[in-house]
This record gives structure tokens, sequence and C-alpha cells, in this order.
């Protein structure tokens, strides 16, 4: 028989897990930021299903990268459609 593969959603939760002492070590405040994270590469767990990455931090670095550059465009339009207005 083959060797059975962990599902994603459990290398992913082992991941956060390894990360704990480092969100302990944090401000609070900064901690709401780490967890924030960590939920956003959450929201892309079947892309590192498809990624069958062999280090997965990388990917979930990158899906945290994704939902980053998401937000800053969704804001730069705000800002677009904003000054438009004002002019």
């Amino acid at each position: 028989m083959g060797r059975t593969v962990v599902p994603y959603s459990q290398v992913w939760e082992a991941e956060r897990q390894r990360w704990l002492k480092f969100r302990r070590a944090l401000r609070r405040e900064d901690q709401v930021y780490l967890d924030r994270l960590f939920e956003a590469a959450r929201r892309h767990l079947q892309a590192g299903v498809a990624a069958a990455n062999p280090w997965p931090l990388e990917s979930m670095l990158l899906s945290m990268l994704l939902e980053h550059e998401k937000a800053l465009a969704e804001l730069r339009e705000q800002v677009r459609r904003l000054e438009g207005r004002t002019e």
C-alpha cells in the first residue's frame, strides 16, 4: 500500500500551531493581525492542495500576500474614486 497523504487542512493547522510561541511573544494588538494572516491563508486551502508544495509555509505566505494585494487594490480603487469626486 502507498503512504497516506495528510490533508492540507491538517498541514495548515500544524503550521499554525508551530507559530503559537511566536504569537504569544507578540503584543496583544499584534496577535490579532497575525491571526488575520493565518485566516487569510486558510481561505486559500484549495490552492495549497493544488500546489503540493513540500514547504507548506511558502503556500501559506503567498496566500497571505495575495489577500494583502487584494485589499490594497480595493483601497487604491476607493482612493481613486474619492479623488475623482473631489476634483
